[in-house]
């Protein structure tokens, strides 16, 4: 998508990763080109995440308490990324939000390792306090941390909210342990986060998630999700999901959603959709990640709508008794 489309989807911020930008194309070469919203031409509020998530999914990794040591995807050779050289490369990168290097652990995590992680986890994120430079011009988030263990989470934030970031990521979820367990988690955690500061649910965005993050006070999302999802045709609606590559929209006149005002709602058709997939154009997948984001942002409209209208509860009813309800049941997670 480009810049024009992303923002004429009602998005309000978007997001880049730090671990791979630091890999390709460097972040010397952002900052060089005046920075990602020069590089990128992008328009909107951005933010970096830390690059922490993405260490904790590469198959080969030392944690120490100094960092992160690791293998580049490309080349091979072995990086050290520290909380400080995060805080760096952020800088570098010129996003408006950054965040704060963390350890995310996996899920089931034992309790030994999920406490002592928590506690370096706190340390190195006042080491990113410490050595960040640009205050005025960047918000650096602090990430609570702590599996699924209550007293961690707990403690999690009583370290972290003292710190006095401007706002506060939850992160170590959407990493397998079901929507179940994230609803108890959030419940466990976010009494503990300012009333008055953003808060931020890492990578998480089905519309289930959004409901249950919104119910607990969560303010911003973040997640791969819908275009992932769009690049395997496969669009959300208020009808629920559709898999436009299925043969029953071969020769559909109606657009994805009838509801819906986007670009690709407006002009184009299910069976149009359905061609472009079953010819590998890449323009279908650039239609269906319209669609996709733009089905999340009204929904989080709808949402916060109904948060005005004292609502929230019948809203999030209403919503699930149509979804799915055209096209069957949701797909699992």
């Amino acid at each position: 998508m480009t810049p024009d489309q992303v923002v004429a989807t009602g998005a309000q911020i978007v997001l880049a990763n730090t671990y791979h930008l630091a890999l390709q194309p460097g972040a010397a070469i952002v900052e060089r080109l005046g920075g990602l919203h020069s590089f990128m031409h992008m328009p909107l509020p951005i933010l970096t995440d830390s690059g922490g998530f993405q260490v904790f999914s590469l198959p080969k990794k030392e944690v120490t308490e100094e960092g992160v040591t690791f293998s580049w995807r490309k080349s091979g050779e072995p990086f050290l990324m520290t909380p400080e050289r995060s805080i760096q490369i952020q800088e570098q990168l010129g996003a408006d939000i950054i965040m704060a290097f963390d350890e995310c652990v996996p899920y089931p995590c034992p309790r030994d390792y999920a406490e002592h992680s928590v506690a370096r986890t706190t340390r190195w994120e006042q080491r990113c306090l410490a050595t960040r430079t640009r205050t005025e011009d960047q918000a650096l988030f602090g990430i609570i941390q702590g599996s699924t263990y209550e007293d961690l989470r707990r403690r999690s934030c009583e370290d972290l909210v003292p710190l006095d970031f401007p706002g506060y990521a939850i992160g170590g979820l959407s990493v397998g342990e079901g929507l179940e367990v994230m609803d108890r988690v959030l419940s466990w955690t976010t009494p503990y986060l300012p009333k008055e500061k953003p808060r931020y649910l890492m990578g998480v965005g089905l519309p289930e998630d959004l409901w249950c993050g919104v119910g607990h006070g969560i303010d911003m999302f973040d997640c791969v999700i819908p275009t992932r999802h769009a690049r395997g045709a496969l669009l959300y609606t208020f009808k629920g999901k559709m898999r436009v590559t299925n043969k029953r929209f071969r020769k559909d006149r109606l657009p994805p959603d009838t509801t819906c005002p986007c670009y690709t709602c407006r002009n184009f058709s299910r069976a149009y959709l359905h061609h472009l997939f079953a010819a590998e154009e890449v323009t279908g997948t650039t239609l269906a990640c319209i669609h996709n984001i733009t089905f999340l942002q009204l929904l989080m409209k709808q949402i916060s709508k109904s948060i005005e209208d004292g609502c929230f509860s019948a809203a999030k009813e209403t919503f699930f008794a149509g979804y799915g309800s055209s096209y069957g049941p949701p797909e699992k997670r």
